[in-house]
């Protein structure tokens, strides 16, 4: 087709005058998507990295199809019937989630928008529906009306945030140049927290050894003494304490750090505490269990990832401070987007991105739908079935178990009598691998204290004891037939 004076008409741009052909293509993708979903049985097909890295080759990139339906088959054969299913029971693997239909109701809307919530004049009501989700996120968390925030596109970004903002408000009152003050910042955290900790300390250009290791109680869980005598310590070898980060609910044990003795130690300290509740936010709208994040509301800054436990499509997470005005630090004018002079809210003043997608419609979308009671029950029923699946395991002489669960995280490991700790050791990673290999269920692995352990990730609340029955009788038959074979040196999945 040929530009012409009025323009470039092409048929493939949404617009008002394309809009068969946009409801074709949605329809086309919805009904497909449900035709393979409907066939669904398991969580993977079982096929392996060097089929699919051969099929993905094949398509020449440079010789469309030339029709909207062609491709989606095409990626139906390549993605869809290769997909990694989180909706299937017997996924309990990593923390992702079934979505909540309204959530998918709202990217239909978002994706064909095409919204941008950086600056007002690219989103308008856009901009209010995320600053009043924010909003509602710090009532939640305990903060008052002087709370700010915005959307990420995950944990990892929100904790990068919060340090950067932490990083800000003590060099703020430091009386040294920012470069002499700069490798001397200390970051405490214990071994359980993310990584990305870590890895946002390198960014932020602090000291290789900034991180300093806090001792735990003995189950996982960030001991107050031993973070009051580390903050000491720091002091008196003339670093400076920059962030306390407090985990409410670790990766592998789902472990709660006790924020409410937490929070007085670095409030004494004049030291920024975060709060990393990216798994644990559910807790939020529990009506059960709300009180296991008593204290998060005297955090400086809090991770609350809605795309695990509140059952959102990825990427929907958020940073929420305590104290609106610090998020100020970090703001960066630019005449042609987000002048000082301008009267209308420019999200972009608040956020590390710039170009950012409508994610909080799904949260608005849900809340609307089906309200947070409803969210919290199904956070609520994860965490209980963690707890029966600990109760069945520990009656099953086939299995060891590590620990109770706090969350709905779950360590456990083939190990029937006679088998000893390194042959055990050495038998889950390949156990694990041969089970994804199967495709009919998927569980995650670890590594805790040097011994390898298998890991239930719950966040399915239409997963069921039955389910996990099936899954353990999935890897005690797996399990059964590896150790009776000869050991091998293959590869196996981490």
């Amino acid at each position: 087709m040929e530009a012409t004076l009025e323009g470039f008409a092409s048929p493939h741009l949404f617009s008002g005058s394309t809009l068969d052909a946009y409801t074709s293509g949605v329809w086309h993708a919805s009904a497909l998507l449900a035709d393979r979903v409907k066939t669904v049985r398991q969580p993977y097909s079982g096929a392996s990295v060097t089929d699919l890295q051969a099929q993905v080759d094949a398509v020449d990139l440079d010789r469309p199809l030339g029709d909207t339906g062609a491709a989606l088959h095409e990626v139906a054969r390549l993605y869809l019937d290769n997909a990694i299913w989180f909706h299937e029971p017997t996924y309990v693997a990593h923390l992702n989630c079934p979505v909540a239909i309204p959530a998918l109701s709202a990217e239909v809307l978002i994706s064909a928008v095409n919204s941008s919530v950086d600056t007002w004049d690219q989103s308008a009501t856009g901009t209010l529906i995320e600053r009043r989700l924010i909003d509602w996120t710090a009532g939640r968390i305990g903060f008052g009306p002087g709370a700010d925030g915005i959307f990420t596109s995950g944990g990892t970004q929100s904790n990068l945030q919060a340090l950067l903002l932490a990083r800000e408000e003590t060099l703020a009152h430091r009386d040294m140049p920012r470069e002499a003050a700069l490798p001397l910042l200390r970051i405490f955290a214990t071994t359980e927290s993310h990584f990305s900790v870590g890895k946002s300390a390198g960014i932020l250009g602090l000291a290789k050894d900034a991180v300093v290791a806090v001792a735990t109680d003995g189950d996982g869980r960030m001991d107050p003494g031993a973070l009051a005598a580390a903050l000491l310590d720091v002091r008196r070898d003339g670093a400076i304490p920059m962030a306390v980060v407090a985990t409410a609910g670790t990766t592998d044990l789902g472990r709660i750090d006790p924020v409410a003795a937490i929070a007085p130690i670095c409030g004494d300290a004049g030291v920024w505490l975060h709060v990393d509740a990216a798994y644990g936010c559910g807790l939020l709208v529990s009506a059960r269990r709300r009180h296991l994040l008593d204290g998060i509301e005297n955090a400086d800054s809090v991770t609350v990832d809605f795309h695990k436990s509140f059952f959102q499509p990825v990427s929907s997470s958020a940073i929420v401070v305590r104290r609106g005005e610090t998020m100020r630090r970090i703001a960066v004018h630019a005449d042609y987007l987000n002048p000082r002079t301008a009267t209308v809210p420019n999200q972009v003043d608040k956020s590390l991105q710039t170009t950012r997608r409508f994610d909080a419609l799904k949260l608005w979308m849900t809340l609307r739908t089906i309200g947070s009671e409803q969210i919290g029950d199904m956070f609520d029923t994860v965490v209980d079935r963690a707890h029966q699946a600990w109760e069945h395991l520990l009656a099953d002489p086939d299995f060891d178990v590590l620990t109770e669960p706090s969350l709905s995280t779950l360590l456990f490991r083939y190990r029937p009598r006679g088998m000893g700790v390194e042959q055990c050791d050495e038998l889950m990673p390949r156990l694990r691998q041969e089970l994804f290999r199967d495709g009919q269920a998927i569980v995650a692995g670890t590594t805790v204290g040097g011994h390898y352990w298998l890991k239930f990730t719950l966040l399915n609340p239409n997963t069921t004891m039955g389910n996990l029955k099936d899954v353990l009788d999935l890897i005690r038959g797996i399990g059964h037939r590896l150790s009776a074979e000869p050991t091998t040196t293959a590869a196996v999945m981490a």
